[in-house]
């Protein structure tokens, strides 16, 4: 009986997401560490060198906090969207089989990835607008 099984995944499926589950946690985390390293940034420049006027480290700073958490969402958002796509699933997931399964958590790592983009440089433009420590 279970030689006439039906295999979990086909090579033409996309590839199985429970072993990479954690994608799914990628993008919001690196958008949660864009947030606090800004933030504690601006909080430490803010106190110990808004005196000097030169807004220049802290502007790098940011930028560079920004353009990492951008690189990280959108790799996790490209390949989220890539698996996602690769077996062209009817979107209501209405079955349960592991394929199923699989296209709705890279469905879910796209979305969390496109969401965490947006938050990232909402939370960038934030800095790009309010120029001063008051």
């Amino acid at each position: 009986m279970a030689k006439f099984r039906k295999p979990k995944h086909d090579k033409d499926q996309p590839k199985p997401m429970r072993a990479r589950m954690w994608w799914i946690v990628i993008s919001p985390s690196a958008w949660a560490v864009h947030f606090l390293a800004c933030y504690i940034t601006a909080a430490i420049w803010c106190e110990k060198f808004s005196d000097s006027g030169n807004k220049r480290n802290l502007d790098f700073g940011v930028t560079a906090y920004t353009l990492v958490a951008l690189a990280v969402i959108a790799g996790v958002t490209w390949l989220s969207f890539k698996n996602f796509r690769r077996s062209d699933p009817p979107v209501p997931f209405d079955f349960d089989d592991p394929n199923e399964r699989t296209d709705f958590l890279s469905f879910t790592a796209f979305l969390l990835s496109l969401l965490s983009l947006v938050a990232t440089l909402f939370t960038a433009l934030v800095f790009v607008m309010v120029r001063s420590c008051d």
